[in-house]
């Protein structure tokens, strides 16, 4: 995820946003699209700090998304987020 090289990009992040679910099963927070939609429902997942309870909220580069205590910034192809 932190490299540019075209080849190694996923087509999910060439675009200038991604669906939450999907972003969360693209860092291996987890398994499967249904897990992704419970545990969002469920108020597990926070976007900036906010609860997020939408699965198809779109991410942009510098959201930050957490779950179970574990931190990711979004980062789309061509952008570079500062350091927190």
């Amino acid at each position: 995820m932190n490299d540019n090289d075209d080849e190694s990009t996923p087509d999910l992040l060439k675009d200038d946003n991604i669906k939450l679910d999907q972003y969360l099963k693209f860092v291996g927070m987890v398994q499967t699209g249904g897990e992704a939609k419970l545990l969002i429902q469920e108020g597990e997942v926070t976007v900036n700090g906010k609860i997020e309870t939408r699965r198809g909220r779109k991410l942009v580069a510098g959201d930050r998304v957490s779950l179970f205590g574990e931190i990711y910034t979004v980062e789309m192809e061509g952008s570079r987020t500062p350091p927190a």
